[in-house]
């Protein structure tokens, strides 16, 4: 398999807090991986190294390197809005914005000059149609994205981010606040997109990662205890203590 994102003993403290210890991670191209761990444990930052909205904090030092397609996303050599057109992400609680469902699928591909409205239409039709959301608005694509319930934003917003066409989906925890039906359609589209896209998904569903994710990661207190594929972290996991969060005896 071919690596698409790549860690190399990467550290991140804050302040005096480190949150992530020496992790050495290799994320496949065309994959779901999975970043599971209880709180604080360090997923949540590690994505936000890949996305480089880690640059938005306040006293971080980073070690090591973290890389993409083998080039070092951490050098000053990198444009971070660029890198972020590559890197979509969506976040644990949906923020469609105040426009129609339609407006909030062309807002990015306007701003990369796209302007002829056919076209425009073909990339929201395109993009929901990938979120399995295009059923259920395709007749009010002029009606409020404010309008649509939780699990309906949370689509949209998986929509417009494969409207900025990335090349790595990062979600953290996007079904958390959702009820079972909404989180299945995610994770129905989710299954059906990593054939173009590099997706890893953090999540403390368990259950949810061992549904869909081709490799899994366990992490603890800001260490990688285990990575392996999903299939072998959760049926004969190496560590122990993999074996104890898989099994519900802390969290």
């Amino acid at each position: 398999m071919e690596t698409k994102i790549a860690t190399d003993k990467l550290r991140v403290s804050f302040g005096d807090l480190t949150v992530l210890k020496d992790v050495t991670i290799n994320v496949e191209k065309n994959t779901i991986t999975g970043f599971m761990g209880p709180s604080g444990s360090g997923k949540s930052t590690l994505i936000s190294v890949i996305n480089r909205m880690i640059d938005f904090e306040n006293n971080v030092k980073i070690g090591g390197d973290a890389t993409i397609d083998g080039r070092s996303i951490l050098g000053d050599n990198i444009n971070p809005i660029e890198l972020r057109r590559r890197v979509g992400t969506v976040f644990a609680v949906p923020i469609p914005l105040p426009r129609s469902i339609f407006e909030n699928i062309a807002y990015g591909p306007r701003l990369k000059g796209v302007t002829d409205r056919t076209s425009l239409h073909h990339i929201a039709e395109e993009c929901l149609k990938k979120a399995f959301l295009w059923d259920e608005v395709k007749d009010r694509l002029s009606t409020s994205a404010l309008k649509l319930s939780g699990g309906q934003q949370q689509r949209l917003c998986l929509a417009r981010t494969l409207a900025l066409k990335p090349e790595i989906i990062l979600l953290d925890e996007p079904c958390s606040g959702l009820d079972p039906i909404s989180t299945a359609k995610i994770e129905d589209a989710l299954s059906e997109l990593k054939s173009g896209y590099t997706i890893i998904l953090v999540s403390n569903n368990t259950k949810q990662i061992a549904r869909i994710s081709d490799f899994s990661a366990f992490f603890y207190l800001g260490e990688l205890i285990e990575y392996n594929t999903t299939d072998k972290v959760f049926t004969t996991p190496s560590e122990s203590k993999t074996e104890d969060y898989i099994q519900g005896k802390f969290g």
